[in-house]
């Protein structure tokens, strides 16, 4: 890892320097034309698949339009012909030789298969929710259909009210079509939930409760003040056509029903449900935590070596963080149990009223304001980094993250948002802040996924977790070297305990789902280990049993890029350049672990050559 302070001495000495090339990986070798053909194809295929990343990308118009009016199917016989199209594209792309391919279409090749074979791989489990290939929520693989942070009921709405255009009176009767096929979608679920139990796979009763208390508290609501009715109505307030008055009764005829159906199946399920918390439950369970911690590292690492790496990571960077608290006074207990008391001081928190929420959106919006000042010290090649900090909304609170984050449209049209979970602002406190907005907005997901523009459009359509995470946490670490927490020691306190925390996620991951830990050992593990808010624990954990594996990729993904940007310095020597390795890391787009590890080593190469 680069010395913060030996950094910035050295960043000063930029200015004096001419620009370094951007590193790019060489393209247009004869035969790429027809692969970028056939990958071509695949996009467009990936789209008709999943309708609703034509929107999240600003791409549902002109010759696509009509996917404006489509979601995804969500049925069994949806997802099974999911699975007969993915299969079919594996066989297409193992046709195609790379050797005379140029070094970045055989990248792209190579994203685009591998991406494709851990989906079948998925798909060949008889239950739950494989989600490698829908670009949107590709990070979240889930053994149940439906969960407190799986299914329409999660995703749709939002995705009608920040990504569905409203421009005119087309753009709403799409909205108004996509509404009859979010109650199909919730016929679909609930259809492959009761398939699912019926082979002896069913949530955890805590999971079911969170899900039940948050469809029953929207179902309470009068219609008319949904989200699904009021967005539209807003923004077609100037239109001719009455489209909120036709989606209100859309929603009365054919949503509240839907979701009313798979209440009642959800709460069928709670009746008999365990409190038992891993996946080791279900039928093939191991066999299933292997993929999905595959899935969610791009390795093949064993849940044994992911879990000692976990105790490994957490006691270096414990060490660091006990000598900072010393320096502050804080002497006593362990290093989790003064981070505890920290994260209790009233000092650090904002207060819990809709007041409080604004000082903490705004407080990130700062932090990232500042980071763009300095930006130009890590990226010789830079994006826009287009984004809005947002609250979660507040009806999918109880079971969402505490933050998450995604790009806008190719077309910059539509900015990204940073969602913020502020159903409780104690478990927020101040000194997190500023790492939460550099992992979640810039220079982390928001500002990585525009690279992924730059690439053929298929690129923008896969994601791998721990490359995706992995940034995240190097954009946290980016902000250490780049000198945010110059004067701010409990800042970088907080970017140590964010760190950790993911050190924890090995741990606990792995302990649920393989070493048949319970739900209280782990969060009581997890909350004494860290000093994290229970609250937000308690959350981690439940988002741990409905998505095995996925809290692997942040530690397992940095980890790699610390290993090889180590690796590159000791190649390089002199010649190492901060800016262009990063450019190396970012440019070449979101891609499995090994595939990284090529990008490297070509980044060496041509820094040797140059």
């Amino acid at each position: 890892m680069i010395d913060r302070r030996d950094f910035l001495l050295g960043a000063s000495a930029l200015t004096a320097l001419a620009p370094l090339p951007v590193f790019a990986l060489q393209r247009a070798a004869p035969a790429d034309a027809a692969t970028e053909a056939a990958l071509a194809q695949v996009a467009e295929e990936l789209l008709g698949d999943y309708p609703e990343n034509a929107s999240n990308l600003g791409l549902d118009t002109g010759a696509r339009a009509a996917l404006k009016s489509r979601l995804t199917d969500r049925s069994a016989a949806g997802q099974q012909a999911l699975a007969r199209q993915a299969a079919e594209r594996v066989a297409r792309l193992r046709t195609i030789d790379p050797a005379p391919l140029s070094p970045a279409a055989r990248i792209d090749l190579d994203v685009v298969r591998t991406a494709h074979e851990t989906a079948v791989e998925g798909f060949a489990f008889p239950f739950g929710d494989v989600a490698v290939l829908n670009q949107n929520w590709s990070y979240r693989n889930s053994p149940y259909a439906v969960a407190q942070n799986v299914g329409a009921f999660v995703e749709i709405p939002d995705t009608l009210d920040s990504n569905h255009k409203v421009e005119n009176p087309a753009d709403a009767e799409a909205y108004l079509v996509r509404l009859e096929a979010y109650a199909a979608a919730l016929d679909g679920e609930t259809g492959r939930l009761a398939h699912d139990a019926s082979i002896g796979v069913v949530a955890p009763d805590f999971l079911l409760d969170k899900a039940l208390r948050q469809q029953r508290a929207v179902r309470a609501a009068p219609i008319a003040e949904w989200g699904l009715v009021t967005s539209l109505a807003h923004r077609t307030a100037s239109m001719p056509g009455n489209f909120g008055r036709r989606a209100e009764a859309l929603v009365a005829e054919k949503v509240a029903p839907a979701m009313d159906r798979q209440i009642a199946e959800l709460a069928r399920q709670r009746a008999h449900a365990t409190s038992d918390a891993g996946v080791w439950k279900l039928p093939h369970g191991d066999a299933y935590y292997a993929w999905a911690l595959k899935a969610g590292t791009t390795t093949t690492r064993t849940p044994d070596e992911v879990h000692a790496q976990g105790l490994e990571q957490l006691h270096a960077l414990q060490a660091e963080m006990d000598a900072i608290l010393r320096r502050r006074g804080l002497t006593r207990g362990t290093v989790g149990e003064r981070m505890t008391a920290l994260g209790r001081d009233p000092a650090q928190l904002f207060p819990n009223t809709d007041a409080g929420r604004q000082q903490l959106l705004d407080y990130m919006r700062s932090r990232i304001d500042d980071m763009r000042t300095r930006l130009p010290r890590a990226f010789a090649t830079l994006v826009r980094g287009n984004l809005i900090v947002k609250r979660v909304p507040p009806e999918i609170e109880i079971g969402a993250p505490g933050a998450y984050a995604g790009p806008g449209t190719i077309d910059g049209t539509v900015p990204g948002n940073l969602y913020v979970n502020l159903h409780d602002t104690t478990t927020e406190p101040r000194f997190g802040l500023s790492t939460l907005s550099y992992h979640e907005g810039i220079p982390g997901h928001v500002w990585q996924g525009e690279y992924t523009y730059r690439l053929p459009l298929v690129r923008s359509l896969l994601a791998f977790n721990a490359y995706s995470e992995g940034w995240a946490l190097y954009a946290e670490q980016l902000g250490d070297e780049l000198g945010c927490y110059e004067g701010d020691p409990l800042g970088r306190l907080g970017y140590l305990q964010s760190i950790a925390f993911r050190a924890c996620r090995l741990v606990v991951d792995t302990g649920l789902h393989a070493k048949r830990w319970t739900r209280d050992h782990a969060i009581d593990w997890f909350a004494t280990t860290n000093g994290s808010p229970r609250g937000d624990v308690e959350r981690e954990v439940d988002r741990y049993c409905s998505w095995p594996g996925q809290a692997c990729g942040y530690k397992v993904g940095h980890s790699e890029i610390n290993r090889l940007r180590d690796r590159a310095r000791r190649a390089l020597g002199p010649r190492f350049d901060f800016r262009s390795f990063n450019d190396a890391l970012v440019t070449g787009g979101n891609v499995p672990l090994v595939v990284l590890g090529r990008i490297i080593d070509a980044y060496i190469a041509g820094r040797r050559r140059a």
